[in-house]
């Protein structure tokens, strides 16, 4: 199956669909997410999908602030080669992401219950984020878990370009828009061949 342009296989469409499930049960308890309607969280799924038409594939992410699963367990699932961690403070979205990965047998998933600034890691090839603060700080933020081969993917809305002139970035960096969503892609340092 193609979702927005990325092929799926039956059993990342399978478990996509167990995310949604869940997050439909969970959300009408826990209010983990303003997307209460499939439509709604069938928009966001292909938001955090959008991405992999353009990124290079990571073999471990980061993604702060993953709220209810958007984008990081959502790639998760789409990229099950890819080591990820959802780093997300609060304990409802965090203990709904731990029960999601154990419920879907994403084996490539760890759920950090902190904030990424209080993380000890090695530094990450890709670190995601969407609506968790501006880019300057985001990447002030995750200095402790990044390094100069790290790129970095942020799902921002329109004032990007006030962010990036603001974070004044002196990395490679793209664009990539779709509707009212703007994918900030910064390149890391490439390592020679």
């Amino acid at each position: 199956m193609i979702e927005e342009g990325i092929m799926l296989d039956e059993a990342i469409i399978g478990k996509l669909d167990r995310f949604v499930e869940l997050l439909e049960e969970w959300n009408r308890i826990h209010n983990l997410t303003g997307a209460r309607t499939r439509s709604a969280i069938d928009e966001n799924i292909a938001d955090s999908l959008y991405p992999l038409t353009f990124i290079e594939r990571p073999g471990n992410l980061l993604d702060v602030g993953t709220g209810a699963g958007f984008p990081g367990l959502v790639l998760a699932i789409a990229l099950p080669e890819t080591a990820v961690v959802l780093a997300e403070p609060l304990k409802k979205r965090s203990a709904f992401l731990r029960y999601a990965a154990m419920d879907m047998e994403l084996q490539n998933v760890v759920v950090e219950g902190r904030r990424v600034e209080e993380m000890k890691h090695e530094a990450f090839e890709l670190i995601t984020s969407r609506a968790v603060t501006n880019t300057g700080l985001l990447l002030h933020l995750t200095e402790n878990v990044s390094d100069a081969k790290t790129a970095y993917l942020f799902y921002k809305g329109e004032r990007v370009f006030d962010e990036i002139e603001a974070a004044r970035l002196h990395r490679p960096y793209e664009v990539f828009c779709k509707g009212r969503r703007n994918y900030l892609y910064i390149q890391g340092d490439q390592v020679p061949i």
